[in-house]
């Protein structure tokens, strides 16, 4: 299954913060979500805006690539990628406007990156600075059920950076399941959360940008990021990098192939999964 450019640039993106353990603390980003309150101790934290079509802010600037991240690397920055499943949902609403339903449809891989700006006001700052800073696998996985004992439930979620002729584990090898909310409890959290998340802390109201974006039948949320590994906690990305998130079917492959194939640029045609493989550069 593929996405059109056209049917990407039309479709509104959002990410979820805090839906694997530990990450938040790991990117720096916990005491952000400190005022936050939560339904239980494992629910995510909220959900941020990534791409709104035709928005008059920065949200409306087309951020994904299949190809790379670019960033301003003329002045230190800290960028760091952030590895996980990104999952499109067929939307229904009420007369109101309200989401009432959510059908997930197909999954591919996604790097959330993000620059770490300890200043900023909001989650989404830190999401989208321009063209080309986050990833999408132009490889979608069909889902044939979104709740156990369907395909998710055997993938797993791992990546890799290649520096000169280094490779570095990235996100510690994760599976799907391991997501604190997934499945049924993840799709009624966020038909609740669009509804009702109001502006506060990092996080903003979302059902006015839904509604500004025309309720569109079709959305795209990345799920969240997997905890890293010591290496991927404080290596920041660099100009000149190769970076790999892949999504992948653990009962077809295993991890160490994956690693293999990222390293040797010999990513099998028929792979079991989705696979995003990004070059970073210099805007300038």
């Amino acid at each position: 299954m593929t996405l059109t450019q056209e049917t990407l640039r039309q479709t509104p993106v959002f990410g979820i913060a805090g839906n694997f353990a530990e990450h938040l603390n790991q990117a720096g980003e916990d005491a952000d979500f400190v005022e936050v309150k939560t339904e239980d101790d494992k629910a995510p934290k909220g959900m941020f805006p990534i791409y709104i079509p035709g928005h008059p802010s920065f949200l409306g600037t087309y951020p994904l690539s299949n190809e790379r991240i670019q960033a301003d690397f003329s002045h230190p920055i800290n960028v760091q990628m952030e590895p996980e499943i990104c999952v499109l949902f067929d939307v229904v609403y009420n007369d109101d406007g309200d989401i009432t339903q959510l059908n997930a449809k197909a999954f591919s891989a996604f790097n959330d990156c993000s620059i770490r700006r300890p200043n900023a006001s909001k989650i989404s700052q830190k999401k989208n600075w321009g063209e080309s800073c986050t990833g999408i696998s132009n490889q979608w996985v069909e889902i044939d059920r979104f709740d156990k004992g369907g395909i998710l439930d055997h993938y797993h979620i791992t990546s890799f950076l290649k520096r000169a002729d280094d490779v570095e584990a990235y996100g510690m090898d994760s599976p799907v399941l391991g997501y604190n909310y997934f499945y049924r409890t993840l799709k009624d959290w966020m038909v609740k959360t669009f509804n009702q998340q109001t502006d506060f802390g990092p996080l903003e109201q979302l059902s006015p940008m839904l509604a500004e974006a025309g309720h569109p039948k079709q959305i795209i949320v990345t799920l969240g990021a997997t905890r890293y590994t010591p290496f991927g906690e404080t290596g920041y990305l660099k100009a000149g990098d190769r970076i790999g998130v892949f999504v992948y079917d653990k009962n077809a492959v295993s991890e160490a192939e994956v690693e293999t194939y990222f390293k040797n640029d010999t990513l099998p045609a028929n792979f079991k999964g989705s696979a995003l493989i990004q070059s970073v550069t210099d805007t300038e």
